[in-house]
């Protein structure tokens, strides 16, 4: 670089006031980070800036974030209503599916560009989607894996995929990749997978085991039904706020394709709250075992009202989690979506909240090297 354009690029851009011109800085190509103009030649050896994006640090071995990026990713809440988008109508069919782009977003948090992402409880695949995403629309590709014993499931993602790829290319948009995903139940599957091999566990957890229906969320026997609530002597709800919806409340299709246990006629079993946690820490003391030391597990989980009292389900399933497996929490981030419906519940006697909001446990290794 020549001394004029060292001199160019590290003077203060001003108006005619004297004030800071970011427009004006802009315009001549500046690089601009807080509204002040950035002098390259000031930068570290493991700094560099990013057009657009603001200065990177290459000792970041959390992500590909620049430091604008990771301050805005910091925020605990993630206040967005992702629309109905990448082929809804067929997701749609599953209650617990969460929003693809949710999901790359949350991959580029947690992971750099040619991770390995794992859900052992994917559904119809909205991480491996949001992962696909992050090739086109985040820092980088990312490989992903996906366990899901319903194959009603496995063959809707593939339909969507493929739909949404036949948009694509008729828009001139590259297609989104395929990823991997397993048929099967989680607690077999997990066996296959290398210990500290995976760098992000991202998940949606089945709230409940229960009868295998294949009913889908639009269905009023869905709401009809007591056969998902944990207790077996709660089976005499009221009608206090259950709603099938992804926004943590009672989810009647999720609980259907959970892992299911069975009772000793070979039907499925209810589980009791206790049994429910008992099994989650379980499977994640297992989950937690594929993750690199410097990886993280992060996992949706929607709190719950029944019988008139809050299930503080998110509190319970991180400590449950810390108790059996290796893991430390280390963040609760909360997806609120201010497009949700509100519905009138307990009006006008009781007040009873109406869930516009998931919780998103972050956990880390802890584990002795």
């Amino acid at each position: 670089m020549s001394d004029e354009e060292r001199h160019r690029q590290s003077r203060l851009v001003t108006d005619e006031d004297g004030a800071f011109d970011a427009e004006r800085a802009r315009d001549e190509s500046l690089p601009v980070e807080d509204g002040e103009v950035i002098d390259t030649d000031q930068l570290a050896d493991h700094q560099r800036y990013l057009e657009g994006r603001g200065i990177y640090d290459e000792r970041n071995r959390v992500n590909d974030l620049t430091g604008r990026e990771w301050k805005y990713a910091t925020k605990s809440v993630i206040a967005e209503g992702y629309p109905p988008d990448v082929q809804h109508d067929l997701r749609s069919e599953h209650g617990g599916q969460k929003p693809p782009r949710l999901c790359a977003e949350l991959i580029g948090r947690f992971s750099k560009a040619g991770d390995t992402v794992l859900d052992p409880f994917a559904g119809v695949g909205g991480t491996l989607l949001g992962a696909s995403f992050c090739e086109h629309e985040g820092t980088g590709s990312r490989d992903a894996i996906g366990f899901e014993r319903n194959q009603r499931w496995i063959d809707v993602y593939e339909n969507v995929l493929e739909r949404e790829n036949d948009e694509r290319r008729d828009r001139g948009e590259p297609p989104l990749e395929t990823q991997d995903l397993r048929h099967g139940d989680c607690a077999s599957l997990i066996e296959e997978i290398p210990d500290r091999s995976i760098d992000l566990l991202l998940t949606d957890v089945p709230y409940w085991h229960m009868d295998e229906l294949e009913q889908t969320r639009n269905e009023r026997a869905t709401r009809a039904s007591k056969l998902g609530s944990f207790d077996a002597e709660r089976a005499g709800d009221d009608d206090s706020g259950e709603e099938d919806t992804d926004s943590g409340e009672f989810n009647q299709d999720r609980a259907n394709d959970a892992d299911g246990v069975v009772d000793s006629d070979g039907a499925p079993a209810e589980q009791t709250k206790a049994e429910w946690l008992a099994d989650m820490g379980e499977k994640f003391a297992k989950f937690a075992a594929t993750v690199k030391s410097n990886g993280h597990l992060v996992v949706f989980i929607g709190d719950m009202y029944r019988e008139q009292s809050y299930e503080f389900l998110s509190a319970d399933l991180a400590r449950a989690v810390e108790s059996a497996a290796p893991v430390r929490l280390v963040a609760n981030l909360i997806w609120y979506d201010p497009s949700k419906d509100l519905h009138v519940y307990g009006y006008p006697f009781s007040y009873v909240p109406s869930m516009v909001h998931q919780n998103v446990l972050v956990f880390r290794p802890d584990r002795s090297e």
